[in-house]
């Protein structure tokens, strides 16, 4: 499907390669057919070594000849990227963005462009086990919407919804979720150094727990609620009751949940900031 198209992808940082890393590997692209664009030389050239793909200083001349347009640059920078941009696509390119907090609207307007696919990919794309929600404007055709979502399984599992404003809640609980995983597992892991664990052996113990425990939920999964796996492990007077009767008591859902609304609070007003800020301050 996407055989001698080019795909640019403006802002060559890590997401951008994750999504080169998984064209190639998958052998949905061949590099010929890639090109990544920016203004840093030195990663440029990382890029080209690294993948033998085309790389490419000029944002707006790189978008030019593309038919499928990636952008993949921080939200900050977004508003100075699409100003660069204006008019220079080709009529039926297609617009993929995974930048968080911007939305159709904002893209559509600055890149004067209707056909765009607005996306939220996490983390564990970069070794193809992410996950990416992703939605598209009506101007979409269903063959651009077959090439974006073969463009987004190279990161992992995707999940396309019809209402935009899903990507921001998206981008609260997978997109940042797995910095929640993360320190959470720091957590436990120091615990485990304080209870007299070497860190290096803490650290085994609550890898391989977090990984049996999704696996076994996912081998369940059709079967129980993780309510009643948690109930599994939960004998009455027993130690992980104690664990879970404190982790109640101080308020663990409640700071997960703030946590995720938050980030899904901070995620709208990048986009209200993207729309807000004139380029000539990005």
């Amino acid at each position: 499907m996407l055989a001698n198209k080019i795909i640019v992808f403006i802002g060559p940082g890590v997401m951008a390669e994750a999504m080169i890393a998984g064209l190639i590997r998958q052998k949905f692209a061949i590099p010929d057919q890639l090109v990544a664009a920016g203004p840093r030389q030195e990663r440029l050239s990382e890029l080209e070594e690294r993948y033998a793909i085309v790389t490419h200083v000029n944002n707006a001349a790189a978008a030019s000849q593309a038919d499928i347009v990636v952008l993949s640059v921080k939200p900050q920078r977004l508003t100075k990227v699409l100003s660069g941009m204006s008019g220079s696509l080709k009529p039926d390119a297609l617009v993929l963005s995974i930048v968080a907090g911007a939305s159709i609207s904002k893209i559509c307007t600055s890149l004067e462009h209707e056909s765009i696919v607005r996306s939220m990919p996490n983390t564990p794309a970069q070794i193809g086990e992410g996950i990416t929600v992703w939605t598209a404007s009506t101007s979409v055709t269903e063959e651009q919407r077959k090439m974006a979502q073969l463009i987004l399984s190279a990161l992992g599992d995707e999940v396309f919804v019809e209402e935009e404003t899903y990507l921001d809640m998206a981008t609260a609980l997978s997109g940042t979720g797995p910095a929640y995983i993360f320190l959470f597992m720091e957590a436990m892991v120091d615990a485990g150094v304080h209870l007299g664990f070497p860190r290096r052996l803490a650290e085994q113990l609550v890898v391989s727990t977090v990984r049996g425990s999704v696996d076994y939920y996912l081998k369940r999964s059709g079967d129980l609620h993780l309510a009643h796996l948690r109930n599994q492990v939960t004998s009455p007077g027993g130690t992980s009751a104690a664990a879970l009767y404190y982790l109640e008591k101080a308020g663990f859902r409640t700071a997960i949940s703030r946590a995720i609304w938050a980030a899904y609070e901070r995620s709208q007003q990048l986009g209200q900031e993207a729309k807000s800020q004139p380029p000539n301050e990005q």
